[in-house]
């Protein structure tokens, strides 16, 4: 059984939902968001709350069941509130800054790395050194600073590269004479 698919999401004050066979719709004050449930996953709409539970108790439905639910509470948060992850990026020369709506990254390539961000997505610079990316849908905000981050990532002997916000590099003993 899922202990999170039990539990019925409660939908915020501010946001509309509904719910239309397998698509759970939600509008905010950040703007729209859908999700088409799996079909093995059983949903409805009852006095304020969304509840989701399997069709039947096949391992498959019932897998599908708490990452359903769990879809449906990031899609009603981010409508209200939206998503942000923070970056921070650390080494001599490396920095950031914002070139019109994209980001220009001195990462100690040859050249700068430029990145569009995606429909949906808005990226702040408030340092040189920080990167906010932010957004309503919280599969393309992870996404957008994963591929930030991959550009280079952190390095395991001085922590240098692209990091998120709060992450523990495991460092690595450097040579010995």
């Amino acid at each position: 059984m899922s202990r999170i698919g039990k539990k019925p999401v409660a939908v915020p004050q501010g946001v509309t939902a509904s719910v239309d066979g397998q698509t759970v719709t939600a509008k905010g004050p950040k703007g729209e968001l859908k999700f088409v449930v799996n079909d093995e996953v059983l949903v409805k709409l009852e006095e304020g709350e969304i509840a989701v539970q399997p069709r039947d108790q096949s391992k498959d439905a019932r897998s599908k069941w708490g990452m359903s639910r769990t879809q449906i509470q990031n899609l009603l948060q981010g409508v209200k509130d939206g998503f942000e992850r923070r970056l921070e990026i650390t080494g001599v020369g490396y920095r950031a800054a914002m070139q019109g709506k994209n980001l220009q990254l001195a990462l100690g390539f040859s050249h700068d790395v430029i990145y569009e961000a995606p429909q949906g997505v808005t990226i702040a610079v408030p340092k040189p050194t920080e990167i906010v990316v932010t957004g309503v849908d919280k599969q393309v905000v992870g996404q957008v600073a994963a591929e930030i981050r991959k550009y280079r990532g952190p390095e395991p002997y001085k922590g240098k590269g692209v990091r998120y916000a709060g992450e523990r590099i495991v460092r690595k003993e450097g040579k010995k004479k």
